[in-house]
């Protein structure tokens, strides 16, 4: 592997270990509030066996997808995907939580037992591990490919960068999610950067779709050509500069630490 495409999978798995960072952190919070009325003892193994599942599930789905990354009806359903997960987030958080605190309205929800808990983590992990995995895809199959061989349909290379990707962000989010919650905390337009992130690797992946063999609406070449991927990496770095300094700074870390957890208990009631 040469230096040049040594550079462009080093930056890649950055982004996506930033990426999967910054969606650890929130989805850390929201499995912290889903498991907080059991016992201490009982969290621990909760969240353990929510995190085993994760991992599973991972691993198994990275496989399955690595031989459908190529069929375009996948894409195409996981570029719908990523938008709608991206755009019922921002949806959620500044129109319906605007809505809500205008009427008043708080929500109360009752604790469930252990084993139901449990359910509850390793669906919810379930689910990030699909968001993760997808937007890891679509970053990777723009790679020029190492011709090192192939995993299903996808480059040795790409799947490395995948796996890779996608174990740290369970390390992330095991081990130094905290870390995250704190500069969520400090700089909470970083949470909003990371979802519209999530829904412009959607768009690149629409655009993969959109140069499919089978579809032919733009050039076969456009996707894997040097001036859209410096276009859509400007812009992946324009969202996170966005996300980091027009963060409105909190004045008090308990207030924020506070409407953190409110926004993790809607997305556990959502």
């Amino acid at each position: 592997m040469d230096a040049a495409l040594l550079l462009e999978y080093s930056w890649v798995l950055l982004v996506l270990i930033a990426l999967e960072g910054i969606l650890a952190a929130d989805n850390a919070l929201v499995l912290a509030i889903m498991v907080k009325h059991l016992p201490e003892k009982e969290r621990k193994k909760a969240l353990f066996y929510g995190l085993a599942g994760a991992f599973v599930f991972r691993l198994a789905s990275l496989f399955v997808i690595s031989f459908l990354v190529d069929v375009w009806q996948v894409q195409a359903l996981g570029a719908a995907y990523l938008l709608f997960i991206a755009l019922n987030h921002l949806f959620r958080k500044h129109v319906v939580k605007k809505q809500e605190q205008a009427a008043g309205i708080t929500k109360v929800k009752k604790g469930s037992g252990f084993w139901t808990t449990v359910f509850k983590v390793e669906i919810a992990d379930i689910a990030f591990a699909v968001d993760s995995i997808l937007a890891a895809v679509a970053l990777a199959t723009a790679l020029t490919p190492t011709g090192l061989g192939t995993v299903g349909s996808m480059d040795v290379g790409q799947f490395v960068v995948v796996f890779l990707g996608g174990f740290i962000g369970l390390l992330i989010m095991r081990f130094a999610a905290s870390k995250f919650v704190i500069l969520l905390q400090k700089r909470p337009g970083l949470e909003t950067a990371a979802f519209v992130i999530v829904g412009w690797v959607g768009v690149k992946l629409a655009v993969q779709v959109l140069a499919h063999d089978a579809i032919a609406v733009i050039p076969h070449e456009f996707p894997h050509s040097t001036g859209w991927k410096l276009f859509f990496y400007t812009v992946l770095v324009l969202i996170v500069l966005a996300g980091w300094f027009l963060s409105k700074q909190p004045s008090d870390g308990n207030e924020s630490k506070t409407e953190l957890e409110k926004r993790a208990e809607n997305k556990v009631e959502g």
